[in-house]
């Protein structure tokens, strides 16, 4: 049976492209730390692959640092050079990727961002807003209705 599991954190950002076939395909590094004696850590790096819609979910959410546990196979693919040398290469297949950190860094840099320039704005005087702005959304749990009412109340609370 091949069959891999593995809890790492990314090294990189995952690169994603799309073939000419029209597939996804996303390739990262997971770290992973095995404990040895003595108090010390050996690390290991493993290159994995995922495709379709997985290729697009991991590059559209995962990030550098993040914790992961991916579940797949191994692979061994060869290949030779312009100058005919043979190479192998041994990679994970993804078939299950699981986000075991929160946000990605980018996430939380952005959030950082923002609260600088709140903060900013504060110390110019500026008037910070006491509320953010409501914005009409679609909620699959509502009526019709219910979305008319809660547009009226953006409206209402925009001109106030």
């Amino acid at each position: 049976m091949n069959k891999v599991l593995l809890t790492g954190r990314l090294t990189r950002d995952p690169e994603m492209r799309s073939l000419a076939s029209g597939k996804n395909v996303t390739t990262f590094t997971v770290a992973s730390n095995e404990f040895i004696g003595g108090g010390k850590e050996k690390s290991e790096y493993h290159p994995v692959v995922a495709w379709d819609r997985l290729a697009e979910i991991a590059g559209r959410y995962l990030g550098k640092g993040q914790q992961v546990a991916i579940e797949g196979r191994l692979q061994t693919r060869s290949w030779d050079d312009d100058k005919g040398a043979r190479h192998w290469k041994t990679e994970i297949v993804a078939s299950h990727v699981e986000m075991l950190s929160g946000r990605k860094k980018k996430d939380y840099e952005a959030q950082q961002a923002a609260d600088s320039l709140v903060a900013q704005a504060e110390a110019l005087g500026e008037a910070a807003a006491s509320e953010p702005i409501a914005e009409a959304s679609f909620d699959p749990g509502t009526t019709d209705e219910d979305d008319e009412e809660i547009e009226e109340e953006v409206t209402a609370g925009a001109a106030a």
